[in-house]
């Protein structure tokens, strides 16, 4: 069963872990149950967070050895806040791995250390190298937004195409430059607009940006963030990012770029059975992601939009995915921000 851990809970301390007590026995006398604590830096309504639930609901019961997985997660919660959480998390004995899904380096450096068999996760830039027992997670969309340009490309009318961007990290100019590059690949002349709103999840201010490149001409616009709005307003075409969003939007979100966690999932598996196997945990001090041929990433469907892009550029883009993941065709990862 999933619960939520609310920052009120998370200052508790014993008392919290009394309360606590009853959901979750031990696990040392089982040590096939496999239970995770998530801090989570935003809500469940926000793509990042959303698909990580989705993928534990979707692994469960399909990994080796019998494991039982489960999993609670918090309010989002930052700082010293998360900090207390993974300590009354690590402190009560029930918990396998703590995951922070964001950038919790420096909560896990004041704490790994104290916690040995404990598996520390977190993902996405702006973590730092740990090593030891932190385990570094990214998620490189390269590849489908590099899809997802070509079909930009071959899309716009004017000519000129958009993406509104949440901050310029490495993680997310990865996807700019392909994106961009994908439409170059098959419209040379393409010209863009790009902005960053400086948030990752401010989707009134997304909103007046995307306005603003649609005004200067943008008639395709690939949003980082979550508002939708202005495309389905301009009934113009729009790309969604990190979880397919089309039932927001089904008149204007033809695809998105999309992730899943679940080869992530099964490789930290692996790792926890080794060192309930006797080995040190051996965490990764550079990040490491799972590409398109590997099922960290993909397209959407097309959804409603599939009886209305031509055929020609459906089977162009089908064709390039396949050649992505037979490695046929490398899409090149360019983090430079792009101006």
């Amino acid at each position: 069963m999933v619960t939520t851990f609310t920052r009120r809970t998370a200052l508790l301390g014993a008392a919290g872990a009394l309360f606590l007590s009853h959901i979750a026995p031990s696990l040392a006398a089982e040590t096939q149950k496999l239970k995770i604590a998530i801090i989570l830096e935003s809500t469940l309504d926000v793509g990042w967070s959303a698909t990580l639930v989705d993928s534990l609901t979707k692994i469960k019961g399909t990994l080796p050895e019998g494991i039982d997985l489960s999993w609670e997660h918090t309010d989002p919660l930052w700082g010293d806040d998360a900090e207390n959480a993974m300590r009354f998390y690590a402190e009560s004995g029930e918990y396998d791995i703590i995951w922070g899904h964001g950038r919790y380096s420096d909560q896990v450096m004041k704490l790994n250390a104290e916690f040995p068999d404990i598996m520390f996760v977190v993902t996405g830039s702006g973590n730092l190298p740990v090593g030891a027992n932190q385990y570094w997670l990214y998620k490189r969309l390269h590849e489908p937004s590099y899809l997802l340009g070509m079909l930009a490309g071959r899309t716009t009318k004017s000519g000129v195409i958009g993406l509104v961007g949440t901050f310029a990290a490495d993680d997310v100019n990865d996807q700019i430059n392909a994106f961009f590059d994908g439409a170059r690949a098959v419209r040379p002349d393409v010209k863009h607009r790009l902005s960053f709103i400086g948030s990752w999840s401010d989707n009134a201010l997304a909103a007046e940006h995307a306005n603003v490149q649609i005004a200067s001409g943008a008639d395709v616009v690939f949003m980082l963030t979550d508002n939708f709005k202005p495309c389905q307003e301009h009934k113009i075409m729009c790309f969604a990012n990190i979880n397919d969003q089309n039932k927001n939007a089904p008149d204007a979100i033809a695809s998105s770029a999309i992730i899943d966690w679940q080869p992530d999932l099964r490789w930290l598996v692996d790792e926890w059975l080794k060192h309930k196997a006797g080995a040190a945990y051996n965490g990764n001090a550079e990040p490491k992601w799972f590409s398109m041929a590997q099922g960290g990433v993909d397209i959407a469907p097309y959804h409603e939009f599939d009886a209305k892009l031509p055929s020609a550029v459906k089977e162009e883009l089908a064709a390039t995915r396949q050649k992505i993941i037979a490695g046929e065709f490398v899409v090149p990862l360019n983090t430079a921000e792009v101006k």
